[in-house]
């Protein structure tokens, strides 16, 4: 996208998810959720919200004026969404177990859908045959994390992030092996379109060559 300066045809909504997630897990971490906090799940969360700050900006950048206000405007309910619950949970739930288990589910609910977000682009992946706007790295990183925060929850008995991040290993997994069925494909698709426009290009240079030949004779 930076390259380009467009954000052609890939979905902003994975890294809305992903902010959204990143903000709940902060907050479920604090010590006014739970009794004495968790620095490891602030620490990593944090730094995925910083990240997922600059994509997002990324996309306000290069995408079109309604497009851009879309996604500010969901960002912004986000942040009011997670202030709300915050001041919501801390006034009005007094016991640390409660006020753990209503951010968690929550919690537990957007971390499946940040894992399950990349599927989005699913459908244009079928229709194309390519894999060209559905990112692997995305994928893959997001099977391996589910992976590791799986192994986790089982060593601290976390029944939140034990559901979630097992349903996120299975839908990162069902997006690896939707990447291998269509990779082959891909790589061919893009070679033809760009043999096309160098074919385009060859056959505007030898229009506009003798249109100018023409003119000349004419002369």
């Amino acid at each position: 996208m930076w390259k380009k300066k467009s954000v052609e045809k890939f979905s902003p909504f994975p890294y809305i998810v992903a902010f959204l997630n990143c903000g709940l897990w902060l907050l479920y971490g604090l010590p006014w959720i739970q009794q004495q906090g968790s620095l490891l799940i602030m620490t990593i969360n944090g730094i995925g919200l910083a990240i997922d700050m600059v994509y997002l900006m990324l996309f306000m950048l290069y995408s079109k004026k309604e497009k851009r206000m879309k996604i500010f405007f969901i960002i912004l309910s986000e942040i009011v969404f997670i202030g709300s619950l915050a001041i919501l949970v801390i006034t009005l739930v007094h016991c640390h177990k409660k006020r753990s288990t209503i951010v968690g589910t929550i919690c537990m609910v957007a971390n499946i859908l940040m894992y399950a977000s990349p599927l989005t682009i699913m459908k244009l992946v079928i229709k194309t045959e390519s894999v060209e706007y559905m990112p692997f790295y995305l994928s893959f990183f997001s099977f391996l994390c589910s992976i590791s925060w799986t192994a986790y929850a089982i060593v601290r008995v976390n029944f939140y992030l034990l559901t979630a991040n097992v349903m996120g290993a299975t839908l990162g997994l069902a997006q690896l092996m939707l990447y291998a069925t269509y990779y082959k494909y891909t790589g061919r698709q893009i070679a033809e379109r760009q043999a096309q426009g160098k074919l385009d290009l060859v056959e505007k240079t030898d229009s506009g060559a003798a249109q100018k030949t023409s003119n000349e004779a004419s002369v």
